[in-house]
Parts: C-alpha cells; sequence; structure tokens
C-alpha cells in the first residue's frame, strides 16, 4: 500500500510503514497538507496490525536523505497573519497534535534525522523511539531568530536534555540563543540516540525493505546494531560546550541577568552575547519562561501552553499588536521575505522587557473546556 501526495510519499513495505518528507526546495518544511498527511497515515497504521513499526526520512534535491525537516513554512505563516487566513490556528492545532501522536505512538517510530532537524522537524522527530543522527545533522530551535518560542514541544524535550556532557541548564541556552548542534553533538544532550555515518544511510533503508520483521522492537535493535561503532565514536568526542560557563550564565533568573553575565572578552561570551542581542528581546523572556515551566509540565500540558503562546504570538492583543505589527510576523519579514535581517524589535533592548509584557502571553485565549488542543492527554 502507498500513498502519494505532492510532498509526504508513504508506503508500507512488509510489515514496515516507510515515510519520505518529498518537499526538498523547501528543505521539506511542513506545510499544513503535509501535516494533515501525516496525521492520516499515522492514525492509519497505528490501527493496522500489519504494520509494526514507522521509519521517517527526509528528501534533499538530488534524492534521499540530506535534509529531515528545516520546520514550519514560515513564508505561509507570514502571508496567512497578513491576510488573516484562518487556516494558520488549524496549522498549529494539527501540527501540535501530530507532535503528541507521534510522542505517545503505539508501535516503534524511527527517524533518520539527516541534514537539517529544526522547529517542526524537531517535533515529528523527538517522540521517536529511535532517533538517528550522521555527522551532517544540524539540528536546532531557533524560533527567537524570527520572534517566536521553540514550539512543537520544545518546552517539553528542551527542559528535559540530559546526558554525558549535558549542562543542567543546557535546555534554556539551546531555546534562547538557537545554538545548533552538530553531528553526535545531540546524542550529548539526549536529543538523539544514535549515530550512524551519512553514506550508510541508503544501505540501512534497503536493509529495512530485505527483512520481514517479527515485530516493531526487531526493527530498533537492528538500526542500533547497525549504529553502534559510530555512535561510540561520536561519544568519546568532547563537545564544543565542553568548557563554557552555560550553567553559570543560563541558570540565572533573567534574560537580563545573562545578558549582564555575558559581558566577559573570551570569544564564548562574545558569541553568546551576539546571538541573544540579534534576537527578539521579548520573545527571549517569554521563551525563558515557556521552557521553565514545561520542565515540570506533561507533554499535553506543555503543547496546550504552547497553543497558548503562538495564538498571542500573532495576536498580541495585551500590547496592541496584530499581524504585521507583532513580533513574530516582523521576525519572518527580515528573515524570510525582506531578507534585510534588520529586525526592528518591540522592545528594542532586553532591559526594556517587563513582566506585564511577558506574563499575559501565558493566559489560555480559551475557557478549558473549549482549548484546541483539550483532548490531548
Amino acid at each position: 500500500m502507498s500513498t502519494y501526495t505532492t510532498d509526504v510519499h508513504a508506503e508500507r513495505v512488509g510489515h514496515l510503514g516507510l515515510i519520505t518528507l518529498n518537499r526538498p526546495k523547501a528543505l521539506n518544511a511542513l506545510s499544513l497538507a503535509m501535516v494533515r498527511e501525516l496525521n492520516h497515515v499515522l492514525q492509519q497504521w497505528q490501527d493496522d496490525a500489519q504494520v509494526r513499526a514507522v521509519v521517517v526520512r527526509g528528501s534533499n534535491k538530488e534524492g534521499p536523505f540530506g535534509a529531515f525537516c528545516a520546520g514550519g513554512d514560515i513564508r505561509y505563516f507570514h502571508q496567512a497573519a497578513l491576510s488573516g487566513d484562518v487556516t494558520l490556528e488549524d496549522f498549529f492545532t494539527e501540527e501540535y497534535s501530530l507532535n503528541h501522536l507521534i510522542q505517545n505512538y503505539a508501535k516503534p517510530y524511527v527517524a533518520l534525522m539527516d541534514g537539517i532537524v529544526m522547529g517542526g522537524g524537531m517535533g515529528i522527530s523527538q517522540g521517536a523511539a529511535l532517533r538517528v543522527v550522521t555527522e551532517r545533522t544540524k539540528m536546532a530551535m531557533p524560533e527567537t531568530h524570527i520572534g517566536l518560542f521553540p514550539d512543537v514541544g520544545g518546552g517539553y524535550f528542551l527542559g528535559r536534555c540530559t546526558g554525558p556532557a549535558c549542562p543542567e541548564y543546557m535546555g534554556e541556552f539551546l531555546a534562547l540563543t538557537g545554538h545548533v548542534l552538530r553531528g553526535g553533538e545531540s546524542l550529548q544532550v539526549g536529543l538523539a540516540d544514535v549515530c550512524v555515518d551519512s553514506s550508510a544511510l541508503p544501505a540501512l533503508w534497503d536493509g529495512l525493505h530485505q527483512q520481514d520483521w517479527g515485530s516493531g522492537d526487531a526493527v530498533v535493535a537492528w538500526l542500533r546494531a547497525q549504529c553502534k561503532a559510530t555512535t561510540e565514536q561520536a561519544l568519546a568526542v568532547t563537545p564544543a560546550w565542553h568548557n563554557a560557563p552555560i550553567d553559570r550564565v543560563f541558570g540565572l533568573a533573567s534574560v537580563a541577568e545573562m545578558e549582564q553575565a555575558l559581558q566577559g572578552a573570551d570569544d564564548w561570551s562574545v558569541q553568546t552575547l551576539k546571538a541573544l542581542q540579534h534576537q527578539s528581546p521579548l520573545m527571549l523572556c517569554v521563551t525563558l519562561e515557556q521552557i521553565r515551566r514545561g520542565r515540570h509540565m506533561t507533554l499535553a500540558q506543555d503543547l496546550r501552553m504552547e497553543r497558548d503562546l503562538v495564538r498571542h504570538c500573532f495576536q498580541t492583543d495585551h500590547l496592541s499588536r496584530r499581524g504585521v505589527s507583532s513580533e513574530t510576523v516582523e521576525g519572518i519579514r527580515a528573515l524570510a521575505v525582506d531578507k534585510d535581517h534588520t529586525p526592528k524589535w518591540q522592545p528594542a533592548c532586553i532591559a526594556e522587557v517587563t513582566p506585564a509584557m511577558v506574563q499575559p502571553f501565558f493566559e489560555s485565549p480559551w475557557p478549558a473546556s473549549a482549548h484546541p488542543l483539550r483532548h490531548l492527554s
């Protein structure tokens, strides 16, 4: 059984469900149609006794692999916000429902995270039973670059970063700076499980086709075995942040205090401060609160919080800002539309952000009985 849409290719091969994200010119960024197709296929396969595991990969302009998923389609976000397109609301509700489905999937779900894995790409991979990266993986949650926050469950999984070389406040560092984890670095912070050389991916994919899998667990065990040597090599590499004072800085109570703590002349402080000062000051403060709340929430609670947050991002009524005047639309404009890379943030600096600007983001615009994600458990 195969289903082909323009941007998603799903096929059942033996006892496996195999998905290829097929929008390479956009680095497989998720559209609403893709989110709906993924939800549909995964729900079908969850109820199909013949499907024992699901494996998802991306594609590039030359063929399979190369870019897993660069996130959500931010150009669509921009256009929809300016035109009042109500499907923008549907996108986030359905995307977050998909994230929850994957995190709670009844069968092993495997993500082959080659190339770019950012934003929405993290949302469809972090819930996997096995998260496979390569030396080409570039993993990040860079939403503060566009006046947004690390959504798709970012408050949940970034708040729980843990690993053999993981600072306690790594989640805050990744969320606020948008720092890119390269290759096996993601293993060190618990955002991937195994690493394999990208040149081995075609053979892995073919190997999945060639066996009659008796169980989903057998699929995961076979893939772990194929990745064992490369994973051990990746874990033996000292991560770039080994001597960086991440906990001393990102464990502080506020973004303003972090900014002050980064006034040193060493290269890490200079580069980290530069990253923070490029982002939306308002959304940095919202993001810090999101990560610290999400660390103590269930995934369903976190996704409901993030659904509230994203509504406020496009309709920031407590600051009398909507559409073109919102931080998110301005951030997307500067990065992806006009490409001038000079967003005009309001407020313009971290010191000007007040609690009265931040706290209303965390007030739900819906009563609990009418929340668009009330069905998540």
